[in-house]
């Protein structure tokens, strides 16, 4: 029987569906699922800090050095529908287990790395044991709280950690890096992963709810195929122009793949992904919201980062603790969007709203200059956008799962990721061809051997960026703003438990 939408005010008609029971443990579940995710989401940006160190140790060249980021993203984004499905298939727990298992293992193997061709197969690895984790670890959300109330607080503090993680990493990876080297921004998750375990071992319990479905097969190879392709041409498109065959060639290859994947979908008797998952406005517009934020994000932990390091003169660890107050504005917005505004203005207000801020703050940060302070031309810039960022990501996660039947669960908080991931690898590559651009614009006529004058040029080309960034953030907020239903999602206007039927 199909999925009752959130938003639909007709009563509850089936006789014999009862809501699920809350688990007793369901608090102590949160600290263990956040705490994997934020292993997952840390490794995003954690070792991007380490890369110069890293580098310098095993003697690879710097044409060489995007793989180390690229091999984990490739890996990540397309197998996550995968690594959903399979959570759906053989159950949450053993899936959980097995990705903080195997991401633990590949980051031993990657902090012991020797050479290069060792850290990049073990950056892939972590990608593959990754796109297991997070879908299992986001679906064990979203099947334990089933209270309304409890569920958006759930959601507020891993939206939080999926939202900031990556400042997170910019800082934990500072901090190890100068402390001790830049294997252990690797080693790290090995500690972290002790944690997790012990937790999921004893805390979760095995529920497999999708026990009468098979794997698509098909599915899964067009669908790999495709996301696999698409940010593989983006992230060519950063070491190639847009005019080279490893760029457009992956990306219409990707486009193709991923429509025959769409097609398949609608005839496959067990579809990889569902199209009622996507079909619902709130939830699709939540896709698309996170896939928006996903893009913007990297204008401000990208380029702010070379600004901070290269122009005022931060080290990596004081640059990472220069993204804090971002992280602890969007925590805050985070709690107060998904328990109080949400709930009472529904997301057609909230997550516009959340995008209109988060534009605002980047088109002020594009005021940076060469002599720019901290304190005056970043500071205040990144609370702004956190607060908005916090009225995004949080929200959209939170509806983008809700309401699923439990057998799809997986593979809906696999959507996420990978909007989340393919949104990030698209805005890293636009953003950094943009700002590439600029800067030879801007050299144009000048003399480039001008200290002052390249100084100029790499903040014209951040600047850039953050006004393109500003650009994804006013675009999300329009899309938003039409795709998403007037009124309050049911769940939330009557803190009803989610019915699986």
């Amino acid at each position: 029987m199909p999925q009752k939408s959130l938003t639909d005010n007709a009563p509850e008609s089936a006789a014999g569906t009862t809501p699920s029971a809350a688990s007793p443990k369901r608090w102590w579940i949160l600290a263990v699922v956040a705490l994997a995710q934020l292993m997952v989401v840390l490794d995003a940006t954690i070792v991007n800090i380490a890369l110069p160190s890293a580098q310098a140790d095993l003697h690879f060249s710097d044409g060489n050095r995007q793989w180390i980021v690229t091999a984990y993203a490739l890996a990540f984004a397309s197998l996550l529908l995968l690594g959903g499905r399979i959570a759906d298939l053989f159950g949450r727990k053993p899936a959980f287990l097995v990705g903080i298992v195997g991401f633990a293992a590949a980051s031993a193997l990657g902090g012991a790395a020797n050479g290069f061709e060792m850290l990049v197969v073990a950056r892939a690895l972590q990608g593959v044991f990754g796109a297991l984790l997070a879908p299992a670890a986001l679906s064990l959300l979203n099947t334990t709280f089933t209270d309304a109330r409890e569920r958006a607080r759930a959601f507020s503090v891993y939206g939080a950690i999926a939202g900031a993680g990556g400042a997170v990493g910019l800082l934990l990876g500072g901090i190890l890096t100068d402390a001790l080297d830049w294997r252990w921004t690797l080693y790290v998750n090995v500690v972290i992963a002790v944690a997790a375990f012990a937790g999921g071992w004893l805390l979760l319990s095995n529920r497999r709810d999708a026990t009468t479905a098979k794997l698509d097969v098909p599915g899964t190879i067009l669908v790999a195929g495709g996301l696999f392709s698409v940010v593989y041409g983006f992230s060519n498109a950063e070491t190639h122009d847009w005019g080279s065959p490893l760029t457009w060639g992956f990306l219409i290859a990707g486009g193709v793949l991923l429509a025959a994947f769409a097609w398949w979908q609608t005839r496959a008797a067990h579809p990889l992904l569902p199209l009622r998952i996507l079909l619902d406005r709130n939830r699709g517009a939540s896709f698309l919201a996170v896939l928006i934020s996903g893009a913007g994000m990297f204008g401000v932990f990208l380029f702010l980062t070379y600004y901070l390091q290269l122009h005022l003169g931060f080290s990596p660890t004081k640059t990472g603790v220069a993204f804090l107050p971002m992280v602890g504005a969007l925590m805050v917005t985070a709690q107060l969007g998904t328990t109080v505004l949400l709930p009472r203005l529904g997301p057609k207000t909230v997550i516009p709203l959340g995008f209109a801020i988060a534009t605002a703050g980047m088109a002020w940060l594009t005021g940076i200059g060469v002599g720019s302070s901290y304190a005056s031309a970043v500071l205040p810039q990144l609370v702004v956008i956190g607060v908005g960022l916090g009225l995004v990501m949080p929200p959209a996660m939170q509806l983008a799962t809700g309401g699923v039947a439990a057998e799809d669960a997986g593979v809906a908080s696999a959507t996420v990721n990978a909007m989340q991931q393919v949104g990030g690898s698209v805005g890293t590559a636009l953003l950094n061809t943009l700002a590439a651009s600029a800067a030879t614009d801007y050299l144009s006529g000048r003399d480039p051997s001008s200290k002052l004058v390249q100084a100029q040029a790499t903040i014209e080309s951040y600047t850039t960026a953050f006004w393109w960034s500003a650009g994804f953030f006013a675009a999300g907020a329009l899309i938003t703003l039409v795709l998403h239903r007037r009124g309050v999602p049911r769940q939330d206007a009557e803190a009803a438990p989610v019915v699986h039927m």
